[in-house]
């Protein structure tokens, strides 16, 4: 039986300063993430003129080019893209359930 053992004061001394560590690192987490404020990214607005054009002169669009071009992530470009081919501005060539590839329309 006996129970649990005592530990030495060094091994508390350790498991202190782990703790003291530990605490100060979730708090620069924390301080990092105030500092970087939202991550929401705004898609640009597909009625501009700068956009219509930029995607005219693109031979081939798919979600990567598109996101990479105007630095948004996949499935914003992704719904960018589908938005687009709704409206005529662009015209779909083939694709997959995972890539879909658009070409610009006229």
């Amino acid at each position: 039986m006996g129970g649990k053992k005592r530990k030495s004061l060094t091994q508390m001394e350790k498991a202190q300063r782990r703790l003291e560590r530990k605490k100060a690192m979730r708090e620069s987490r924390m301080r990092e993430l105030q500092k970087k404020g939202s991550s929401r990214i705004i898609a640009p607005d597909i009625k501009s003129k700068s956009v219509l054009e930029e995607i005219r002169k693109m031979k081939v669009l798919t979600p990567y080019t598109v996101a990479s071009r105007f630095n948004l992530r996949l499935s914003v470009a992704k719904d960018m893209l589908e938005e687009l081919h709704r409206r005529g501005v662009v015209t779909y060539v083939s694709g997959s359930r995972n890539l879909k590839i658009y070409t610009p329309a006229g």
